[in-house]
């Protein structure tokens, strides 16, 4: 017999265990005009690259990933009209799937997230060169040549429900690394991605852990909140500031709280035509007990494996395939 649930949430308090609905969230804030900013200098439209004689590394900040999420297209705007420019080596700002950005209704606020396929599935060598065609793909196609010369990514990011920021810094220990030194106050998510396909953060050199390229996927807040395009500012601000960027203002400093390191270890993909939880879970709850159901997968129970279980990003829209939530435990 599966063991009842008792949860701890620490963005939330007590979660309901029955009866739910998830409420639509409310559209806050707006997205930008990007056209100003269509005509990029890498060759590749919607990418801006700022060139210093110094040398120095090629840092990199990119937004919309998913068309909709909003925060990063915001602070991109905003640090382009603001004339950032690095004091050494490049860095180079890029609005990524401006086709599905594009089609953003603050009426259906959920359907622009892709336009054909997931955007953030597609990093793999075999993928980019295969002769699949979606409109992601041939943005990747054309962007992979700006992603084999960086050599920091900052790839700022959404959830669907409000929750903790969350650090995403892939399996290698230069992930958690990086995540630490820019001083933000997110959980750090150490994690390999989803069975679907890698993620732009795991591309390449980033994910290879002999490398000294990183990348860090930061997933700020609930997709339409003003505190999320908040958190992606200061986040991006400290980036900057990290690698002696020239701001418009002084920097934030560092967030007070220690970052906390949870580590995945299994995604839970959906394998049915029906995946229900059995709570309105948002993320972060904590699970006491080992073998509390959470869900089910068509009528198969999914259950916690072990004690102090963290749910990591559950989707209450995943379909088969695709990751219906992430199971972890903070380390350390």
């Amino acid at each position: 017999m599966h063991a009842q649930a008792t949860i701890r949430d620490e963005t939330a308090g007590a979660v309901p265990a029955e009866g739910f609905e998830m409420p639509a969230e409310p559209v806050e804030i707006e997205p930008p005009d990007l056209s100003p900013w269509r005509r990029g200098n890498a060759g590749v439209d919607y990418v801006h690259t700022m060139t210093c004689d110094r040398p120095g590394p090629h840092v990199m900040v990119s937004a919309i990933v998913h068309g909709n999420e909003l925060c990063g297209a915001i602070v991109l705007d905003e640090l382009l009209r603001a004339g950032v420019r690095p004091s050494s080596g490049r860095l180079t700002l890029a609005f990524m799937n401006v086709a599905a950005y594009e089609r953003f209704d603050p009426e259906h606020p959920v359907l622009s997230r892709y336009v054909d396929e997931d955007f953030n599935r597609l990093w793999a060598r075999e993928v980019l060169e295969s002769r699949r065609d979606s409109v992601e793909l041939r943005r990747a196609r054309a962007l992979r040549p700006v992603l084999d010369g960086v050599d920091f990514l900052l790839d700022l990011h959404s959830m669907q429900y409000s929750s903790a920021p969350l650090a995403l810094s892939g399996a290698a220990r230069k992930g958690r690394d990086f995540a630490r030194a820019l001083g933000l106050s997110a959980h750090i998510v150490r994690d390999a991605g989803h069975a679907a396909g890698p993620r732009m953060r795991d591309y390449a050199a980033f994910a290879d852990a002999a490398s000294p390229r990183a990348a860090l996927l930061l997933e700020c807040g609930q997709h339409w909140k003003r505190e999320t395009v908040a958190r992606a500012r200061r986040a991006a601000l400290r980036f900057l500031d990290h690698f002696g960027v020239e701001l418009p203002e002084p920097p934030p400093p560092p967030d007070g709280a220690a970052a906390r390191l949870i580590e995945v270890t299994e995604p839970i993909t959906v394998r049915s035509h029906r995946f229900r939880f059995t709570a309105p879970y948002r993320g972060m709850e904590i699970i006491d007990k080992a073998g509390t159901v959470i869900g089910f997968d068509g009528d198969t129970a999914v259950a916690t494996p072990y004690d102090e279980c963290v749910l990591v990003m559950p989707s209450h829209r995943a379909s088969r395939g695709t990751t219906a939530v992430r199971l972890g435990r903070f380390v350390g």
